[in-house]
């Protein structure tokens, strides 16, 4: 089910402009709304210069209090609405930032869990780590034009127009300086899109490298490596700041402009008002006005040229999002519906055959090609493997992954409490995690930690041990109950009698379902139904543990060895 109701199409994901404009779209009430909140609000700054200039001309001028009196409780008046106006346009405009920034997040996150395991094959992970830090804010931001951005065009219109009566050669310095500031800020803008991009992309570059240099810190300190790659980091990390004083630079620019250009603007303006004030073209009141509404004029200039920049940014970060959504998964478009339950895996690869509600343990001398074998069979890798007689490959990703679940040591444990690590994508039952707890002889992990089930685990299970995290591991694995299991080395950083507890507790747990490990262990092969004997990564022999152990002399000395250096363990 899609985490949003109207997801955008293929026709939305394929530019950043109609990405952005998707995002104004989705919400038309809410942007109708702000863009009427943002027209108001701009309307409304356009009449306290028109007061002032009423309360100078009736009331100062002519000595007259009571019309200056009613003047200026209009103009407090006016001030109370716009305030309220101004509440309620920021507060709108709030909402449909965090709006398109959830709407983002959801489509991405969405898409890359549609991705499954080809995501980490076709995009690092800095560059997710970047979209979901920088990039989805800078989008949300360009969202304020819808506002104040339509606001700030029809103010422009109303303030010419009401200039147009003082003064239609002031009308005319408007009407014509607007334009003249959008072509001298045009060529940064697309100076701010061509650096940000290049900067853009050097930051997915070294994010992905800090996360893996994150990632390996504990191999990094045992072979001493650690300060090489600091260095190497160091140094892209220096490319990156030059890259992004280049950035700096065009949209400092921008943003001086945003502030200088119109002031500048309002200078001459009122410097043309004040000459015709003094030649009487005007009145004093008129003038106040003219300085007035020049003033307030600064405010849809400045929004023109923050907005622009805003939309420039949003746009590089919009395409390196319309990038990752860009990303097919590798499944097929026609996908055909599961085999019935109880059916048959077979990998032609390697000979190896799963069958139905049987315990399958896979043995090779080198611990990859049982691994490779229990990948193809899960779907990780691109193969011929049928299932019930179709081919793997042509299954939905999402009927695959709900009935086979592969389980290896380098699955990763979120941080969390131990109660949602264990229940994963499904509803917690204390009462089944510890049933899970106890099959993989996990229970007293849980009773060491404060809190029980609630305890937290940090991220990638750090607070524990490698054995530890592998049963916890197992036990998310056997509380998700899947119709076939597939676990590479459930069983290797246990000491044997904790290994020969598992294999008792997960044959009973799993009896009827279909389960299939890689091992070389003595203890849990003993408790397999079938054994598959790997050389060279094909099929050598099959046959019961002990039937093997009599007839073929390569599998006796690979479990006897295993035997020997895994007491204790």
């Amino acid at each position: 089910m899609p985490l949003i109701a109207d997801p955008p199409g293929p026709r939305e994901r394929s530019s950043p402009n109609r990405f952005l404009l998707w995002l104004v779209i989705s919400q038309p009430r809410r942007v109708l709304l702000g863009a009427t909140l943002g027209t108001l609000w701009m309307v409304a700054l356009t009449i306290p210069p028109y007061l002032l200039s009423r309360a100078i001309d009736d009331g100062l001028a002519e000595n007259d209090l009571a019309a200056l009196t009613g003047w200026v409780a209009a103009l407090f008046g006016i001030g109370v609405v716009n305030a309220a106006l101004s509440i309620a346009r920021h507060r709108t405009m709030s909402k449909i930032r965090m709006e398109a920034s959830f709407r983002t997040v959801s489509t991405t996150v969405e898409h890359c869990v549609r991705l499954g395991a080809d995501l980490s094959r076709r995009i690092s992970t800095g560059e997710i780590v970047a979209i979901g830090s920088g990039d989805v804010q800078v989008i949300a931001q360009s969202l304020t034009v819808t506002g104040p951005g339509i606001g700030a065009a029809v103010g422009y219109v109303v303030i010419a127009v009401v200039m147009f009566s003082i003064s239609p050669l002031l009308a005319v310095v408007v009407l014509a300086g607007v334009p003249t500031l959008a072509l001298t800020v045009g060529p940064l803008l697309h100076r701010i899109e061509r650096a940000g991009a290049g900067h853009r992309a050097q930051q997915g570059t070294l994010t992905t490298r800090l996360v893996d240099v994150l990632n390996g810190l504990q191999v990094l300190n045992g072979l001493g490596g650690k300060s090489v790659y600091a260095a190497r980091y160091h140094r892209d990390s220096q490319t990156l700041v030059t890259q992004g004083y280049r950035v700096g630079v065009v949209t400092s620019w921008v943003d001086a402009l945003a502030i200088g250009l119109p002031a500048a603007f309002l200078a001459v303006v009122t410097w043309l008002g004040a000459r015709m004030a003094a030649e009487g073209s005007i009145s004093v009141g008129g003038l106040v006005a003219v300085y007035g509404y020049t003033a307030i004029l600064v405010v849809p200039v400045s929004f023109f040229i923050e907005g622009a920049g805003d939309i420039a940014r949003a746009r590089v970060a919009a395409r390196r999002v319309t990038q990752l959504l860009s990303i097919s998964p590798e499944s097929p478009t026609d996908a055909v519906d599961a085999p019935a339950a109880a059916s048959m895996l077979r990998d032609p690869v390697s000979g190896v055959e799963v069958r139905p509600g049987l315990s399958t343990a896979l043995v090779s001398e080198r611990p990859a090609d049982s691994a490779a074998v229990i990948d193809r069979l899960g779907g990780f890798t691109k193969s011929d493997v049928t299932w019930g007689g179709i081919r793997l490959d042509a299954v939905s990703a999402e009927q695959l992954r709900s009935r086979i679940l592969v389980a290896d040591n380098d699955a990763h444990l979120f941080t969390g409490s131990v109660r949602d690590v264990i229940a994963g994508r499904h509803e917690p039952d204390d009462a089944r995690i510890l049933d899970a707890l106890h099959t993989a002889v996990a229970a007293d992990v849980v009773d060491a930690m404060p809190g029980g089930l609630a305890a937290t685990i940090t991220a990638r299970g750090h607070n524990l041990s490698g054995g530890q995290r592998q049963r916890l591991r197992l036990a998310r694995a056997v509380y998700a109950d899947p119709e076939i299991l597939l676990a590479v080395e459930p069983t290797s950083a246990v000491d044997a009698h904790t290994e020969a507890t598992i294999a008792t507790r997960l044959r009973d747990a799993r009896r009827g379902r279909t389960t299939a490990v890689s091992t070389t262990s003595p203890l849990v092969l003993d408790h397999a139904d079938t054994v598959v004997y790997l050389v060279d990564g094909v099929v050598a022999a099959t046959g019961a543990h002990h039937e093997l152990l009599r007839t073929e002399p390569g599998y006796r000395a690979l479990v006897s060895r295993d035997a020997d250096e895994g007491v204790p363990r």
